[in-house]
């Protein structure tokens, strides 16, 4: 029997770069999105929903419906999030910020609220969380999201507590900048901020980082693929940047 994986925000960007990896690795792939065009992009052979991840509803839907055709799930990777906006603290819209946190850390919760329960009836399982650097360090102009994301870490820990003496790991992967259109939008808004060119606060961000490099979907992808199989096995709890060694998280040139 084929393993079985579902990941939010499967259809673009990291998340369908987990799908294909998954796929490649021998799993029966569902995703879900928001973006119906950027669905009907992805292979026939993946099992496709359109749905809201911060609406409870919706994702209590996808999952009976997971439970209906596949009578389980393997491994849950909880994908889902959006950039927020990217201004002072003083500056920031409750409506804005309520948004951003709503996706990507009520996704998070909603997904393994409705997940867990089929893990636990099969006895195993793996979540895996995207979390982010920001989710490590602070981020100035990105108060939001980063609250968000440092939530994301206190929810798979607990989870990884809770769950793992009935054989269910969670894990938590922190991208550091990685290279797409949600981070040409990021360096766009950073650059208006400062004063500075998209350019320089590109180079600020790869001068950040040991390995002075941004990371591909792909990057994050191999280690999602890594958390969800067996050779991960034992490995719980854990918080795993790929992000070339971030250093300092308030990029400047």
């Amino acid at each position: 029997m084929s393993r079985r994986v579902l990941i939010t925000a499967g259809a673009s960007g990291i998340g369908r770069a987990m799908a294909e990896g998954f796929a490649a690795a021998g799993f029966d792939v569902w995703i879900t999105d928001v973006v119906a065009a950027s669905l009907a992009d992805c292979p026939d052979t993946w099992r496709k929903t359109r749905a809201d991840v911060s609406d409870e509803a919706a994702m209590a839907h996808l999952f009976a419906e997971i439970d209906a055709e596949w009578g389980g799930l393997d491994v849950l990777c909880a994908n889902a999030g959006i950039a927020g906006p990217t201004n002072a603290i003083g500056d920031i819209d409750l409506a804005e910020w309520q948004r951003c946190v709503s996706v990507n850390l009520e996704g998070a919760f909603l997904a393994t609220k409705y997940a867990s329960p089929m893990m636990r009836a099969a006895g195993q399982g793996s979540i895996v969380y995207t979390s982010s650097t920001a989710g490590i360090y602070g981020y100035p102009n990105r108060a939001p999201y980063a609250a968000a994301k440092w939530g994301i870490i206190g929810l798979m820990k607990t989870v990884a507590m809770e769950l793992g003496p009935e054989g269910i790991r969670a894990n938590a992967i922190c991208p550091g900048a990685v290279e797409g259109p949600r981070m040409e939008g990021v360096l766009e808004r950073e650059a208006a901020i400062k004063g500075m060119t998209r350019d320089e606060v590109y180079a600020g961000y790869a001068a950040g980082t040991s390995m002075r490099s941004f990371v591909t979907a792909e990057d994050v992808a191999n280690m999602a693929v890594f958390l969800g199989s067996d050779a991960a096995r034992l490995v719980s709890g854990q918080v795993i940047a790929v992000d070339g060694h971030t250093e300092n998280p308030d990029p400047k040139v």
